[in-house]
């Protein structure tokens, strides 16, 4: 089993602390995949792969449609000034304090704005109940959420998007072992069962490092195939505590 109370690096932030670095971390392996942000997918890997921050990098991160409004939703119900603030990016892909300073009813106008003209009439009042109802602007959120109905993967049923789904939601895994192709580690898949998402018992995978330096032992948060990062312990148990969340109100109106 994937044991998330053992302490998995030192510290409670993802490294680097530059939030344009930190944001690129989770959001190169779709974008190179072509599923989500800017065309210059090459920029991207190459400007994370060197750590450099800087205009270029904060150019390619503000091209996320989907991400870049609920970073800037949480820096400014937190009266921060950039949706880059690592604190900010950390709330956004992990979890943190920050996403209860956005009160519902923010959060409510934000989803109308962006998504009520692409929503048919009949599924927009489940979709506006949803931050009274506690859902939170995290990256699980519009995952289980918004993709599998007014997202860019469209499907009439979330069953035949749930390898999607499960690729795009962060996830914590415990490193096993180093290979030549990256690491394998082990993490529960997203499964159905009677209707209902829910995850698996822990399976094992192969994933590309991402650059990352981990070993044996490590928790690291896993995206579309790729290691973002090690996680504390904390970071892990926040992760898969507003995930677990997000799953149960997405159950709710699947």
């Amino acid at each position: 089993m994937i044991d998330l109370h053992a302490e998995a690096c030192t510290g409670d932030r993802l490294e680097p602390v530059s939030g344009a670095l930190l944001f690129a971390k989770f959001a190169a392996p779709p974008n190179s995949l072509g599923y989500c942000g800017g065309d210059d997918h090459r920029s991207l890997v190459d400007l994370l792969a060197a750590g450099l921050d800087g205009p270029d990098l904060v150019r390619l991160c503000r091209a996320f449609e989907g991400a870049w409004p609920y970073l800037r939703l949480i820096a400014t119900s937190a009266e921060l000034a950039d949706p880059l603030d690592p604190r900010v990016v950390e709330a956004y892909w992990i979890g943190n304090r920050l996403l209860d300073r956005v009160s519902p009813a923010d959060f409510a106008a934000d989803l109308e704005r962006r998504f009520k003209p692409r929503t048919a009439r009949a599924d927009w009042p489940w979709l506006m109940a949803k931050p009274v109802e506690g859902s939170l602007p995290h990256h699980s959120f519009h995952v289980l959420e918004v993709m599998p109905r007014i997202g860019l993967l469209r499907a009439g049923h979330v069953a035949a998007i749930l390898p999607s789904m499960e690729q795009c939601l962060i996830r914590p895994a415990r490193v096993i072992a180093n290979d030549p192709d990256g690491l394998l580690v082990e993490t529960r898949p997203l499964v159905i069962v009677d209707g209902r998402l829910a995850f698996g018992p822990p399976v094992d995978q192969h994933v590309r490092d991402g650059q990352v330096e981990a070993s044996p032992g490590d928790v690291i948060a896993i995206h579309w195939g790729w290691s973002c990062g090690r996680l504390s312990r904390r970071q892990a148990q926040r992760l898969s505590a507003v995930t677990a969340a997000a799953m149960r109100r997405a159950n709710e109106t699947i």
